[in-house]
């Protein structure tokens, strides 16, 4: 059944033309990722598809009987109410006499548990999780997510994440996040070049079909390109042939003409800089100590930054991790112990909060106040305004006044003006927030290539896997963990180590006394012959559960077979959990 019809949308602000003559279908249960580079208005569509926006042209339609929630990238409150008043103004079936329990649960799984506190109150990753647990409240029949995973730690990104992938929903959403598109969509979006595509498959099989497109695409632009210098030469050669016998060659001309000034602007933009010169001492931390009254971000830390070091600091809201970054570059001072910083180390610093442009500039001025050339290597320099070009500001783009462009616009330009000083050791606070995925993968490749060191404070599980070597792991007691691998090797390790702890404790904790008279708990026959089924069960589910995983990753199921694998899937999550708190009573139990 077609849950939600998008029907020759069309959006300009001004001038700029955001988006044109888009149209697709949501069926139920489609679970649909938007992919398009900032500035196409991805936040303004899910906005007028949500009823807070209205269209220049085009249509919306909502089967009857369904309800849409929509979770905005930036919630707006009132900052003078309280979380439970916030919660309250959701629209739900006045007879929900559990209402109130829902949301007490969701908020406590959200880590809110002061309702009485004002929003206006709350940090940023807290009013973005109040807002999410407000939507999921209304068990809305469509889910407009825009960007859900900004602001949240990693912890919370995963809960977020596995409920989803297993709540029957029609869910449509932006965002930056890979890995969350990957485990909780079954279908791509992609807008490129005004031109819409759709995949019916998770984000890497997405990836995959986008680059065979890309291929043909590219082979497609090299024919046309060929074809063109034919009839160039016939078109010189031929100043009589104008008549009426040669129209449609001239005509056919001017087409191949036009086609063949296609360019994708993602295939054409590389990160290639260079960073300055950095010495064999590069930055040492000596017991270092830092605590806001009772709250202790460091304890004690002594750490010595070797030439190229890639690290990913990670740890929940709270944890201290911005503040660790501002420590190092004599922001915020230690309350005791010192940091002695090499005399060729050249600090790049990407913050948080980002920067302050002069609204009234345009985007190439702003720029060459910094520098009118930029130094890439030895050997090259770009002028300011192909410096822009390199970070997808096209040369028409780069004359557009700084209060006209997107958040992610802002980011990119704020990430251009800190990579263009060249440093030698870049600190990165949060940097995929904002950032298109074009943008995300090309900032990849640049660090990972980078011939300097880096500390990068992310949430995004995809970027500190292709960026960072290993990894400062901040659990909010004051000591940091180093931990010498990538965000995927530390979380497997992590739940290793959980699953480790649990058995140990099991081992060693001694039993209860026995009462007297009483006889120890023995595994009755019946109880014998279910942990023999149950350990046998559990494997066959596992792999089944990741048979279906590696079908909706292989991109040949139908829609309805992709909805069907992933209902199982959340199922089979359930069951496992379920036999394998069984399974463990018994084992506790002893036979």
């Amino acid at each position: 059944m077609t849950a939600l019809r998008i029907d020759s949308l069309t959006k300009s602000i001004g001038d700029r033309m955001l988006f044109a003559d888009v149209s697709f279908v949501l069926q139920e249960g489609d679970k649909v990722g938007l992919i398009a580079p900032n500035g196409t208005g991805k936040s303004t569509m899910l906005s007028i598809i949500a009823g807070d926006g209205e269209a220049d042209s085009g249509s919306v339609e909502v089967a009857k009987g369904l309800r849409v929630g929509y979770l905005e990238q930036t919630p707006s409150f009132l900052p003078h109410q309280t979380v439970e008043q916030y919660m309250a103004e959701i629209s739900v079936n006045a007879e929900d006499w559990n209402l109130a329990d829902r949301m007490r649960s969701l908020l406590d799984s959200l880590r809110i548990t002061d309702l009485t506190r004002p929003m206006g109150q709350l940090s940023g990753g807290q009013v973005k999780r109040v807002a999410i647990a407000r939507v999921l409240l209304e068990e809305p029949d469509i889910l407009l997510l825009d960007e859900p995973t900004n602001h949240l730690d990693i912890d919370m990104i995963e809960w977020l994440e596995k409920r989803l992938a297993r709540q029957r929903i029609t869910l449509l959403m932006v965002t930056h996040d890979r890995y969350f598109l990957d485990r909780v969509c079954n279908r791509i979006i992609e807008i490129d070049a005004k031109a819409l595509y759709a995949y019916d498959g998770n984000y890497d099989y997405y990836l995959t079909r986008r680059q065979e497109r890309h291929e043909a695409q590219n082979a497609e632009l090299a024919r046309v390109r060929n074809l063109l210098r034919t009839e160039l030469e016939w078109m010189r050669r031929q100043p009589q042939a104008r008549g009426s016998k040669a129209k449609y060659r001239i005509d056919n001309f001017h087409d191949l003409e036009a086609r063949s000034h296609v360019r994708r602007q993602d295939t054409d933009v590389a990160l290639t800089m260079k960073g300055s010169y950095i010495g064999s001492k590069i930055f040492e931390a000596r017991n270092v100590s830092k605590a806001y009254g009772d709250k202790v971000i460091l304890r004690d830390w002594n750490y010595i930054f070797a030439r190229y070091d890639k690290v990913g600091v990670i740890g929940d809201n709270g944890a201290g991790k911005s503040t660790l970054i501002k420590m190092l570059q004599g922001i915020v001072p230690p309350d005791s112990g010192y940091f002695d910083v090499g005399s060729t180390v050249r600090f790049g610093y990407y913050s948080q909060e980002g920067i302050d442009f002069d609204e009234k500039k345009r985007v190439i001025d702003a720029v060459r106040e910094i520098a009118e050339v930029v130094q890439i290597d030895d050997k090259t320099s770009l002028t300011a305004s192909q410096f822009l070009c390199r970070f997808l500001f096209p040369v028409p783009d780069q004359q557009k006044y700084i209060y006209k462009l997107s958040g992610g616009e802002r980011r990119r330009l704020y990430l251009a003006t800190v990579l263009m000083r060249s440093p030698n050791f870049l600190i990165l606070d949060e940097p995929t927030n904002d950032l298109d995925i074009p943008t995300l993968a090309i900032l990849e490749e640049y660090l990972s290539k980078f011939k300097g060191c880096l500390l990068v404070v992310s949430h995004d599980r995809y970027f500190l896997d292709r960026v960072a070597e290993h990894l400062f792991v901040m659990n909010g007691d004051g000591e940091i963990r180093d931990f010498p691998g990538d965000y995927s090797t530390y979380r497997h390790c992590l739940e290793e180590e959980r699953r480790r702890q649990s058995r140990d404790e099991k081992e060693v904790s001694p039993a209860p006394a026995p009462r007297r008279k009483e006889k120890p708990a023995r595994l009755s026959f019946k109880e014998k012959k279910e942990k023999e089924a149950l350990e046998q069960e559990l494997p066959a589910l596992e792999q089944e559960k990741l048979a279906l995983e590696q079908a909706m990753s292989a991109g040949d199921m139908t829609p309805d077979k992709l909805v069907e694998a992933g209902e199982r899937i959340g199922a089979l999550i359930d069951l496992i959990d379920e036999k394998e708190m069984r399974l463990l009573e018994l084992m506790e139990k002893g036979e």
